[in-house]
């Protein structure tokens, strides 16, 4: 993957790249080589839609069905997780589930209707609509917008109420100095230019707000050469791991005790100069018992098991609107 990303760099021959989250099958393929049969991409504009499907409306009503895991297994997970962390093994957990689901909709479907900026559909196997950039290189600069905290927008001072709560703080904080850490590895004079903003996400179950920060720095001047290091170093995202990462990578796996696949990897492309790119978050797979919905959030030692719960069952939508 690595000499793949600095080859077609150096030729400055823009491609488009799918990274799992074990980054055992990687994707990286020029973009005038992509059959939109097999991949449909929309990185903030750039994408290979056609307009016949940008056009695309779903006349009738949406239908999306959860089937959540039971309680009492999310809290066995939580439990070892919230125990490493009582132990010192990590500070910030993402710990996450597959919902199985039910919906009116054709994986094509969601693709055309969703409102995201970074969409992705792979060979009708999965479905991705993110708002969450992982990083963005333009110039030498390259930039990240960790998104920590959610709570439902029709809560009465929703937004002061996920600005003020101390456990939300303190997630935000971790993992916004966890990515300042991991783009040092790659750049200097990295810096937070954005702390804790709202962005309004509406969606086909109501409005969600989400708490995000920008942090950037600059790469050597010679970047695009040793864009696939660059990237392999920053993997697997902070955001969707935890601190300290590789500890925190181990716990993960201990306690959801499934394959995430794709889920919570990256996407995106690089034109030579710019690079965008997602965290494959809102994702939802073809498997051989029907659709699951991969969702989840940040655990701490501050987390009340029930709110955690709720909001891995709240992020299970599909953006509209």
């Amino acid at each position: 993957m690595i000499d793949e990303f600095n080859s077609l760099g150096r030729k400055k021959r823009p491609f488009l790249f799918i990274i799992d989250f074990d980054c055992a099958m990687p994707i990286v393929q020029p973009l005038d080589e992509i059959d939109a049969n097999v991949v449909l991409y929309d990185v903030r504009g750039v994408n290979n839609v056609s307009n016949e499907l940008c056009k695309m409306r779903f006349e009738k009503e949406i239908e999306l069905t959860k089937f959540p895991i039971p309680f009492e297994k999310y809290k066995k997970a939580f439990d070892y997780v919230t125990a490493c962390q009582r132990a010192g093994d990590s500070y910030l957990c993402n710990l996450t589930f597959p919902t199985p689901i039910e919906t009116n909709l054709s994986l094509k479907e969601i693709f055309a209707i969703s409102r995201a900026p970074y969409r992705l559909l792979l060979n009708d196997k999965f479905v991705v609509f993110s708002p969450e950039q992982f990083i963005h290189i333009q110039n030498g600069i390259i930039s990240t917008y960790p998104m920590k905290g959610t709570i439902r927008a029709d809560i009465p001072n929703a937004e002061r109420i996920i600005l003020s709560d101390e456990k939300e703080f303190a997630e935000h904080l971790t993992i916004v100095d966890l990515l300042r850490n991991d783009l040092s590895i790659v750049a200097n004079h990295v810096r937070v230019e954005k702390f804790r903003y709202v962005q309004r996400i509406e969606t086909s179950h109501g409005a969600l707000l989400q708490v995000s920060s920008k942090i950037s720095g600059i790469l050597p001047g010679n970047y695009h050469e040793i864009i696939g290091d660059i990237v392999r170093a920053l993997l697997p995202a902070g955001s969707v791991t935890g601190a300290p990462k590789r500890r925190t990578v181990e716990i993960i796996k201990a306690a959801e005790g499934y394959d995430r696949g794709y889920y919570t990897g990256i996407f995106g492309y690089f034109d030579g100069n710019v690079l965008d790119s997602a965290v494959m978050i809102r994702f939802i797979e073809k498997t051989p018992r029907g659709l699951v919905y991969k969702s989840g959030g940040g655990i701490t030692v501050y987390s009340d098991v029930g709110k955690e719960y709720r909001e891995l069952i709240d992020k299970v939508y599909i953006p509209i609107g």
